[in-house]
């Protein structure tokens, strides 16, 4: 997870910041069904 803020206004104003969750897609890994996140997954099948 990351935080980042959103920067509608200048820098003396900031506003609230937004949640980036990871995007994690079910995959069966070494025999078991695991969740993983999609660079993890574009990672491993190189």
């Amino acid at each position: 997870m990351a935080n980042k803020r959103k920067l509608l206004r200048g820098n003396y104003n900031p506003v609230n910041r937004y949640k980036k969750s990871v995007n994690l897609q079910w995959a069966v890994w070494n025999g078991k069904r695991t969740q993983l996140c999609t660079s993890c997954i574009k990672a491993l099948t190189k």
